[in-house]
């Protein structure tokens, strides 16, 4: 039966998912930047809090995935209190300067996460020449590669997704980007084993209070008084389409 990861951005969110039957969770903060390395807190409590597997995700900023040597130390750091942690697995991805894996440092994250299953997260959808990078990842050990299949979105990069799909087993391919109970059936159909989705919606602030004339944010549109949350319906939804289709 395909496997339902959703990316979580607090541990309530990752509770909630939980709940409503989703098999994973990737553990992020900052939707905006589309996913940072959560505080240590957070891991903490997510640890404490969730029984199901948290993979949490290591990008220490937004942005491109070629990292500065500071920000590779960082990463590493966080691979290992991670590891210390007891989580089974986590979520990272580096390309050189020419959008390749970034081999020499992929190799120091698989030996730093040993015993924990790597996923190699969207860089790969910025990659030079998928096919490569897939045989590449699969040499080195990746469980899972998350792809839109390099589209904006995963259903407009179902060609790719289901093409890498039928190289190998290993690395598993995770659809991911724009996946939700409305077209779930076609990456059900297409056979995908592992599916992503933010299931998320945006909820208002509880705060009754606000100061409207000025902004915490560099962007100058960024509503502050509402935040990035899993609707477990949705969830519980995306399951149930999984179980009726895998009867």
């Amino acid at each position: 039966m395909a496997l339902l990861e959703i990316c979580c951005y607090s541990v309530e969110c990752a509770v909630t998912a939980q709940e409503q039957g989703a098999d994973r969770i990737e553990l992020c903060a900052a939707p905006k930047e589309g996913g940072l390395t959560p505080s240590f807190g957070v891991l903490k409590s997510a640890r404490q809090a969730v029984t199901i597997p948290v993979h949490p995700i290591i990008r220490p900023r937004g942005g491109d995935f070629c990292y500065t040597a500071g920000e590779f130390s960082a990463m590493l750091d966080d691979i290992a209190l991670v590891r210390e942690l007891g989580f089974p697995g986590l979520v990272t991805g580096l390309l050189d300067e020419d959008g390749n894996i970034d081999i020499p440092r992929m190799r120091q994250v698989m030996s730093a996460a040993q015993g924990l299953a790597v996923t190699f997260h969207r860089a790969f959808d910025m990659c030079k020449d998928p096919l490569q990078a897939f045989e590449t990842l699969g040499e080195l050990g990746v469980a899972r590669i998350l792809t839109s299949g390099q589209r904006a979105s995963a259903e407009k990069g179902l060609q790719l997704i289901t093409e890498l799909k039928a190289h190998s087993g290993v690395p598993i391919i995770m659809a991911g980007a724009g996946v939700r109970a409305s077209n779930l059936e076609l990456f059900l159909d297409a056979g995908v084993e592992e599916l992503h989705s933010s299931a998320g919606q945006w909820i208002p602030s509880p705060m009754r209070y606000r100061n409207t004339g000025l902004s915490m944010s560099t962007d100058a549109e960024a509503d502050e008084y509402s935040r990035y949350g899993v609707d477990g319906e949705s969830v519980a939804v995306m399951k149930s389409l999984i179980e009726r289709h895998h009867v």
